[in-house]
C-alpha cells in the first residue's frame, strides 16, 4: 500500500548543470517499491507548485547494516518542481506519496533483458538492473544522450555486469546518432531463437521507435510512459493513455493505475 510521508533529504548530488540525484530518508516507501514504480513528490508545502509531480524510484538506499533506509530520484531541471528539486538542501523535507503504479514484469529465466533509455528515461532502470543481478547474463543498456556529459551512472551499471551500448547526438561518446542505431544492429545480429525482453523509457518518439523496431524482429517492448499526472491515484484523469487491443477500438486508461509500464504494442501511439 502506498504511504504518504514527509521525507528528509539526505543528500543532493549535482551531476551537471541540469541533472541531479536527490536521496531521501523514506524506508516505508522504499521497502515496498519495485522496479518501474513511481512516487508523487512536492518539494514545498506552499501553493507553488500546487500539485505533486511523478518521479521514478531511481535507487533503493541501504544503511551500513544493509537495512532499507530510503530511495533516490534522478531529476532534470526543467519546470517549477524540478528546478526546486535541483536546489534542495539536506535536512529539507519532501512530500512523498508512493510507491505507485504497475512495476516492470521480470524477464523469464531464459530471457535476456535489454533496457533502452533516453536522457532522464534512465531513472527506472537501475532498480531493474539490481533486481536481475543474480542472472544478468545477456543484460544490456542502450543509453542515449545529447552529449557525453549527459550520460550518468555508467560505472554503476557496469559494476552490476550490464553491457553498455552508448550513443550521443554529437558523437562525443559511443555511437553518434540515435539510440535505435545500435539497438537495430543488436537485433539484427541476435538469433531469433534467443528470447529477449525489451524495456524502454525516454522521449515518446523514442519509445514508439523502439517498440516498432522490436516488433519487426518479433520482439515485444515494455514501455514506461512519462505522463503528466495530477494526483497519481486515478482521481483526476490527467494521465490517460490510449490503448488498443487487436480488433477493438481504442480506449483510454489511467497511466497512474494501469501503468506507467505498458506493453508498447498496445499503445495507440498516434493518439498519445
Amino acid at each position: 500500500m502506498p504511504v504518504d510521508v514527509d521525507a528528509v533529504v539526505i543528500s543532493n548530488t549535482k551531476l551537471s548543470d541540469f541533472y541531479n540525484v536527490v536521496a531521501v530518508a523514506a524506508p516505508d516507501v522504499a521497502r515496498q517499491a519495485r522496479p518501474g514504480q513511481f512516487v508523487m513528490v512536492k518539494p514545498d508545502k506552499d501553493y507553488d507548485p500546487l500539485l505533486r509531480r511523478p518521479f521514478s524510484v531511481f535507487e533503493i538506499l541501504r544503511d551500513p547494516a544493509g537495512r532499507v533506509s530510503g530511495f533516490s530520484l534522478l531529476n532534470k531541471r526543467i519546470g517549477v518542481t524540478t528546478r526546486r528539486l535541483y536546489d534542495v538542501s539536506p535536512g529539507e523535507r519532501l512530500q512523498c506519496l508512493g510507491p505507485l503504479g504497475q512495476a516492470f514484469e521480470s524477464p523469464a529465466a531464459d530471457q535476456q533483458a535489454w533496457m533502452v533509455a533516453g536522457g532522464v528515461g534512465l531513472a527506472p532502470f537501475l532498480t531493474l538492473a539490481e533486481s536481475l543481478v543474480e542472472r544478468l547474463a545477456g543484460t544490456r543498456l542502450f543509453y542515449g544522450g545529447r552529449s557525453a556529459d549527459e550520460l550518468f551512472y555508467l560505472e554503476t551499471f557496469e559494476a552490476l555486469g550490464v553491457k553498455l551500448e552508448l550513443t550521443t547526438d554529437d558523437g562525443s561518446r559511443g555511437h553518434p546518432g540515435l539510440v535505435t542505431g545500435p539497438l537495430q544492429r543488436a537485433l539484427d545480429e541476435t538469433d531469433k531463437g534467443i528470447s529477449v525482453r525489451l524495456y524502454a523509457c525516454g522521449p515518446t518518439p523514442m519509445m514508439q521507435a523502439v517498440t516498432e523496431l522490436a516488433a519487426t524482429h518479433g520482439r515485444s517492448t515494455d514501455v514506461s510512459l512519462e505522463q503528466v499526472m495530477g494526483c497519481g491515484l486515478g482521481g483526476c484523469y490527467s494521465c490517460v493513455v490510449p490503448v488498443a487491443e487487436p480488433g477493438q477500438p481504442t480506449r483510454f486508461v489511467r497511466s497512474c493505475l494501469q501503468g506507467p509500464v505498458f506493453d508498447g504494442g498496445r499503445i495507440d501511439w498516434d493518439q498519445l
